[in-house]
């Protein structure tokens, strides 16, 4: 069954009071749910700005919304990403950087950037409740996508999951998408959110085995919320009507 999965699933990337923890092995085998997490917190988000209808404050609410629910899990990895990739040295101090629990100004520089970037988008999106559900399901797919793919330079949370994923899990993943065909959405639009949901972790898969030596999994929270900046964009900039 998948029920306990997807109970340790919920409770490793979000806050919802979910009882007690469930068996984190159960997910390990199942990494390839991860999009089903982006429902959840995408269709929160999107419950909550539904009603704002001040575009300024609803992509603040949205925000707001996202790092409440995820307890800003993966937004922390993405702070240590830019503290891995701005400091110099060889590939022990950039691992040194990324696994420091210390924030520097590399962090604050990368994170404040891609925060200001999703802001921007969902300020301008048409749709925002539909942009917000299709860019948390695509950077789960990201996440989905390096679990597999990402060999581990160290042992931890990843190295568990990626020891328990199979090449396979991305494929099984992507038909957990196919439902964002039913949002209002073109299919320009949508050809670019899958585009970018798999160009991003693919992208930072070669950057961070040349400069780290491999994946951990900071690289794998910080391409989620890379990849939700991105797939916000990507919808405001590609043109389409909502149907076309």
């Amino acid at each position: 069954m998948l029920l306990n999965p997807l109970r340790a699933l919920l409770q490793f990337t979000t806050v919802l009071p979910l009882g007690k923890p469930a068996e984190f092995a159960s997910f390990a085998r199942y990494s390839w749910l991860y999009p089903v997490a982006g429902y959840v917190t995408g269709g929160v988000a999107a419950i909550g700005v539904f009603w704002i209808g001040t575009p300024l404050l609803a992509s603040a609410a949205a925000v707001a919304i996202l790092f409440l629910i995820t307890g800003a899990h993966h937004f922390d990895g993405l702070l240590d990403l830019g503290d891995g990739l701005m400091v110099h040295g060889d590939r022990e101090k950039r691992q040194q950087a990324l696994t420091d629990r210390q924030i520097g100004a590399g962090g604050v520089a990368v994170g404040g950037a891609v925060t200001l970037v999703s802001f921007a988008a969902m300020a301008s999106s048409p749709v925002l409740w539909a942009a917000l559900i299709a860019a948390e399901v695509a950077a789960k797919f990201s996440m989905a996508f390096l679990t597999a793919y990402g060999p581990p330079f160290r042992d931890g949370i990843h190295s568990f999951l990626h020891q328990a994923s199979r090449p396979y899990f991305p494929a099984l993943s992507a038909l957990l998408c196919v439902p964002l065909l039913l949002l209002p959405l073109s299919l320009l639009r949508l050809g670019g959110v899958a585009l970018v949901m798999v160009a991003v972790p693919a992208c930072l898969l070669l950057v961070s085995r040349r400069m780290f030596g491999g994946i951990n999994g900071d690289i794998v929270g910080a391409s989620g919320e890379i990849t939700r900046a991105l797939v916000l964009s990507v919808l405001v900039i590609i043109p389409g009507s909502a149907v076309f």
